[in-house]
């Protein structure tokens, strides 16, 4: 089949939804009004609390949501075909992760910019208040963790995706002054100074390995690692507008515009999906994700339909910052969407490859060979490895995780679109380094938001952590942060805890939804309530399931082993935590609906 149509439909229905649908929930549930104050004005201490053009938030929103989730996923969901994860992005981005997003941030606009812990605190209990906040301070450090390493594994001994990414810091640093000081409100000024400098850094950053200072751009993981930690903790600490938000609204330029490029050259250049629409996996025993289609399909692919993540962002950093709120549907809805248009591009990316090379890329060498009778059982016969690994320059045979198949697609894409195509190693490291810049604005992004709620929880013991202003609590709790994710990607450990994120970050998005619901009945809305109850019933009964699975298929024969015995219980009791955690909410949630809406 021809991608195009798929880009288009995607593309056409989230327009569509973003006009009317979104149109009347902000209307019908979510009553917004300029005249009030938002909490960046009414709390503004230079910081933390900063009214943000609409723009400069847009971009630190969508470049603090959107990691590895709305690349990666979608690209190791193909294996199940291309159908599957298309309907769940489309569907589930509009139905599920944009009423999630904009709910929270709506919520957290109207209590001061807090936390999500904060807000169950506030409508449903203290208890279901300490619940969350211990649930999203473990997603947070495991998150972190993963990201990290991600960023560490694609930029260690490549000096033209340090480089590049390096000089995104003192590039925004200018912008920032540029924007609240030297030129305070002059955002287009800024904005095309730092496209121009991004543009030279990217330009010039493909020469840097073969001139004299490559070496200055050439890190083993370990010192990348502290590196990374070092960037994290300053745009932690550091006010938001010197760092943190102008390199995320950087980043988000450059994002977008590759990721336009990339629709783009869907349209024009019409890949086939070579990849079909099933495969026999979604009954299960697939090479990449051994579980059947129902319930892995929507713990794979998180970012680009509904994540618990992106609670933390909307009621973290964007509250914060938000100017008005006519604001929020723009940010909120409009980066979700933008996110899912992002997850539909990587899955038609990945399967216009043949599908022989995709699971070869995706598939460790040795289990490969294993697998290739069925494969080829499965009419999986045509290849080009070969020439794509000479083309890229590099061996990519068993190169897992997704990453690497979705430059290989991106890459084959743009080289395919006239007078490009002998560019195809320059694309696909390109789109190595474009990769890392999505995933790192995670990390400065979440290690501040971390910083958030461990001073919200500490200021319940000692009330001056509570006030995010304090200089001392802020290098504390941010050094305590960084530490512990840190910690995890030096010592490789954290590889211990990575298969239970998928799980808890769902779930996460399920107590999300489900304090959503409370802020909406409390408010008198609940004939609307349903826009967060349907969501949350398919959200939690998928996820739940997947993690009772992991579980009886994953953790329990970890423990009998003696080598995988240590790593299978940390999974195990994570996974029961937060599985815990959302029924002790939802407990604690319904009966108080109830209530509520009887009128007592």
């Amino acid at each position: 089949m021809n991608a195009a149509p798929l880009i288009i439909g995607a593309i056409a229905f989230f327009v569509l939804a973003y006009r009317f649908y979104y149109s009347w929930i902000m209307a019908r549930a979510l009553t917004i009004n300029d005249l009030r104050q938002t909490p960046a004005h009414r709390l503004y201490d230079g910081q933390n609390y900063y009214p943000m053009s609409k723009w400069v938030l847009f971009g630190h929103h969508f470049a603090a949501i959107a990691g590895a989730g709305p690349l990666v996923g979608p690209v190791l969901a193909a294996q199940f075909g291309y159908f599957p994860g298309f309907l769940w992005m489309v569907l589930g981005s509009v139905i599920a992760g944009a009423v999630h997003d904009l709910v929270i941030l709506v919520a957290s606009v109207n209590h001061d910019g807090k936390s999500l812990a904060e807000i169950a605190r506030k409508e449903v209990s203290k208890l279901s208040g300490g619940i969350a906040s211990l649930a999203i301070l473990i997603i947070l450090v495991v998150a972190l963790a993963g990201m990290g390493v991600v960023v560490v594994n694609a930029l260690a001994e490549s000096s033209w995706g340090t480089f590049t990414i390096a000089m995104t810091i003192p590039i925004a640093v200018f912008m920032g002054f540029w924007m609240f000081r030297f030129r305070k409100g002059k955002t287009g000024e800024a904005t095309v100074i730092g496209v121009i400098l991004l543009s030279l850094a990217v330009i010039y950053g493909k020469h840097i390995p073969d001139s004299a200072v490559a070496h200055w751009f050439v890190f083993d993981k370990p010192t990348l690692t502290i590196l990374i930690a070092v960037y994290g903790f300053f745009a932690s600490v550091l006010p938001v507008w010197v760092l943190l938000s102008p390199r995320d609204y950087l980043s988000s330029i450059m994002k977008l515009a590759v990721v336009a490029m990339l629709a783009v050259g869907i349209i024009i250049v019409m890949p086939e999906m070579h990849m079909p629409a099933f495969t026999k996996f979604i009954h299960g025993g697939g090479p990449i994700i051994p579980g059947p289609l129902f319930p892995y399909l929507f713990i794979t692919i998180a970012c680009g339909a509904i994540s618990g993540f992106h609670s933390i962002v909307s009621s973290g950093t964007t509250p914060k910052m938000l100017m008005k709120e006519s604001h929020i549907k723009f940010i909120a809805v409009g980066s979700m969407l933008s996110e899912g248009a992002v997850s539909v591009m990587a899955l038609i990316a990945a399967s216009s490859l043949f599908p022989l090379d995709y699971f070869q890329i995706n598939v460790p060498v040795e289990k490969f060979a294993q697998i290739l009778p069925m494969l080829q059982e499965m009419g999986f016969t045509q290849s080009n490895l070969e020439t794509l690994s000479r083309e890229v320059g590099e061996n990519i045979a068993g190169r897992t995780g997704g990453a690497v198949s979705l430059a290989v697609g991106m890459a084959q894409i743009f080289s395919a679109i006239p007078g490009l195509e002998k560019l195809m190693s320059y694309w696909y490291h390109f789109a190595i380094m474009f990769e890392a810049l999505f995933i790192l604005t995670i990390i400065d992004a979440g290690t501040r938001i971390a910083r958030f709620v461990l001073q919200e929880a500490l200021g319940k013991i000692y009330k001056p952590f509570g006030k995010t202003s304090w200089l001392p609590g802020n290098l504390i709790t941010s050094l305590i942060i960084v530490f512990a994710w840190a910690y995890f990607v030096y010592t490789g450990s954290v590889s211990t805890i990575w298969p239970m994120f998928g799980t808890a970050n769902q779930l996460l998005g399920t107590i999300a939804l489900c304090i959503g619901t409370s802020y909406l009945i409390n408010r008198g809305k609940a004939k609307y309530a349903w826009i967060t109850i349907v969501p949350m019933s398919f959200v939690g009964v998928t996820t739940m399931t997947a993690g009772f699975l992991n579980i009886k298929n994953l953790f329990i024969p970890q423990i009998m082993e003696a080598s995988t015995r240590i790593q299978g219980s940390v999974n195990l009791a994570l996974t029961v935590i937060i599985m815990a955690s959302l029924v002790i909410i939802l407990a604690d949630s319904v009966p108080r609906w109830m209530r509520v809406v009887r009128g007592h």
